[in-house]
C-alpha cells in the first residue's frame, strides 16, 4: 500500500499491485488495474518512487521467508 495525496488534501492509501499507469496530463494520474482513475497532487516520480519502495519491502518479506 502506497500513501497519495488528492488535490483537496486529503490522504488517500493504494494498492500499489493495483496501479497500471502513472501519468502526467500535466497533473498526475494514477489508472488502477480495475480502471479507476485517480487524481493526485503527487509527482510521477514520488508515485513511480513509493511503489519501488513498496516492491522492495515486499521482495525483502519473502527474502526473509525463504531462509
Amino acid at each position: 500500500m502506497i500513501e497519495v495525496t488528492r488535490f483537496n488534501g486529503r490522504k488517500l492509501v493504494i494498492n500499489a499491485e493495483l496501479v497500471k499507469f502513472v501519468e502526467s496530463t500535466p497533473d498526475t494520474l494514477i489508472t488502477l488495474t480495475t480502471n479507476d482513475r485517480i487524481l493526485v497532487k503527487d509527482k510521477v516520480e514520488e508515485v513511480v518512487e513509493k511503489i519501488i519502495q513498496y516492491q522492495r519491502l515486499i521482495r525483502n518479506g519473502i527474502e526473509k521467508n525463504k531462509k
